[in-house]
């Protein structure tokens, strides 16, 4: 019997569902499927009391890992695919899976097995999938495939509806914006990559050295916001790396200045990023080329194709 381990944090439960989705036509199809929710050892509040929020980046953008509660999955189990689940957090991994990644058992459990990196955020994650690929890289893990699911909602109204869910825990739809998060038509869409594992798990195909999702649609790279990701990521690191100097997690020293930074990152938001993506905008005929080397590069490996979802229909 073929045999898959799914390892996600979800705070929401979003991500889970999402996951779960992934994973139904693998049990479907007579495939083990073992669940590895990660558990930090002091549990992440949802909603977010402000300050708490904001004093989780300078630990997330600098990779450094909480503690977790024991795996419940013997670390020399072994698996013939990985499912890695995760959101981002301030254009990083969120903080369990880099400890997952960074932690002797998850390595063990990673080494020299095919893995399948699946992602639930608002937009911006081309820097965090960087960040995932280099800790599986040092895992000895190999990438097979990567699906990326993304808030159904235009990217101004996420601004707004991203962050009141995370702060007050409503996500449903207000003042004509929609609701936050991935709609449930997207989310029981994902079985399709669950069908399509099992098919090459099956098959003998999946050995994380040539993807198996390519033609469903798996990820779509938008590229325009890559320099707003990277102007954001060096701010939160900067930022970050004076944050962890007044002290650690939770400490009074450093509420004055996250108080300030959340000015900033507000400010920024509401007037560097419009102006990089129109500076963006009119320079695309000279940057065509650019962007789709850049667009490419970050679909890889399971690119953005549709033409198995076409012949499906």
């Amino acid at each position: 019997m073929k045999r898959v381990l799914l390892v996600y944090y979800s705070q929401t439960g979003q991500l889970r569902r999402l996951a779960e989705s992934v994973c139904a036509p693998l049990s479907a199809a007579g495939i083990a499927v073992d669940h590895c929710p990660l558990q930090p050892r002091e549990p992440y509040p949802f909603p977010w009391p402000f300050f708490r929020f904001f004093d989780q980046f300078p630990e997330a953008v600098h990779l450094d890992p909480p503690p977790l509660q024991p795996l419940p999955i013997a670390a020399d189990a072994r698996y013939d695919l990985v499912i890695l689940a995760y959101t981002v957090w301030f254009l990083s991994p969120a903080p369990p899976v880099t400890a997952f990644l960074r932690s002797e058992p998850g390595r063990r459990l990673l080494r020299d097995t095919p893995v399948v990196t699946l992602i639930g955020c608002r937009n911006m994650w081309l820097l965090a999938q960087e960040c995932v690929k280099d800790l599986l890289a040092a895992a000895g893990a190999r990438l097979s495939d990567n699906i990326v699911l993304t808030d159904a909602g235009p990217s101004f109204a996420t601004f707004i509806t991203t962050p009141r869910w995370m702060l007050s825990g409503r996500r449903e739809a207000f003042w004509g914006l929609p609701a936050a998060g991935l709609s449930d038509a997207q989310i029981a869409g994902a079985a399709r990559f669950g069908t399509a594992l099992a098919a090459a798990l099956h098959d003998g195909r999946l050995d994380g050295r040539t993807p198996v999702l390519r033609g469903l649609g798996a990820v779509k790279a938008d590229v325009r916001l890559l320099p707003s990701e990277r102007i954001g990521r060096r701010s939160f690191q900067i930022w970050g790396r004076l944050i962890r100097a007044l002290g650690p997690q939770g400490s009074w020293r450093r509420r004055p200045v996250l108080l300030v930074y959340a000015a900033f990152l507000i400010a920024m938001i509401v007037t560097i990023v419009p102006v990089t993506m129109l500076l963006r905008a009119a320079l695309r005929p000279l940057t065509a080329e650019r962007q789709r080397a850049q667009k490419a590069y970050f679909e890889q490996p399971s690119g953005s194709g549709t033409e198995l979802l076409r012949v499906s229909r």
